[in-house]
């Protein structure tokens, strides 16, 4: 995954009222060796999650984990301690709505053209998103063929449509807020998809990065 510069952030987010999770390594930019160096967002939910230390714990789909690892080290410290609170949720944040990918991805290339209104590159991904998403909306999870199917468009077009979005959103002066919805939005609308009682798929069935 891409890492950005960091910026000069903005008025930070408000936080959380219950604050962040008690226990945790303290908020870091990108990933760490070892909890005592600190953690970054996912690594914090894959502890919370019960998991080894990994910024691609089970529990969370690929896509809203990359999401959340790019916003993660993006961000100016204010805006990432106020997120902390979200690493409960991204530790069981994994629907199995074959949709939940294009649909996620969509929001954010939609977000970044309210920035690039012209971009024709921009425009292009979006509507891919957008067909894709309808076309899956109804489709049964499960089945080998469409897990492979869906690992394929996640790590080709589907990584490479986000990481564009999520650059043209970085340069934005208000980068920090727009990261900071757009990531909590995403979370809110996994954790919707998670059926109470799901099954987090074992490390074999699992393509995470």
């Amino acid at each position: 995954m891409i890492a950005f510069p960091p910026r000069t952030p903005g008025p930070p987010p408000r936080e959380s009222p219950a604050g962040p999770p008690a226990g945790l390594p303290a908020p870091g930019r990108f990933a760490h060796l070892h909890p005592d160096d600190g953690a970054c967002l996912m690594e914090a939910a894959a502890l919370l999650a019960g998991d080894r230390f990994t910024d691609s714990p089970a529990g969370t789909h690929p896509a809203l984990a990359a999401m959340a690892r790019v916003v993660n080290d993006s961000v100016g410290d204010a805006t990432r301690h106020a997120l902390w609170p979200l690493a409960a949720e991204l530790a069981d944040a994994r629907p199995a709505d074959r949709a939940c990918a294009p649909r996620l991805v969509g929001t954010v290339v939609d977000e970044a053209r309210v920035l690039r209104p012209a971009s024709r590159r921009l425009a292009r991904h979006g509507r891919a998103c957008r067909r894709r998403g309808e076309r899956l909306a109804h489709v049964r999870a499960g089945g080998l063929p469409g897990r492979v199917a869906d690992l394929l468009w996640w790590r080709g077009p589907g990584r490479r449509h986000l990481e564009h979005a999520l650059r043209v959103l970085c340069a934005a002066p208000d980068a920090d807020q727009r990261l900071a919805r757009l990531l909590r939005e995403a979370v809110a609308e996994a954790r919707d998809g998670v059926a109470p009682g799901e099954r987090v798929p074992t490390a074999e069935e699992r393509c995470n990065r």
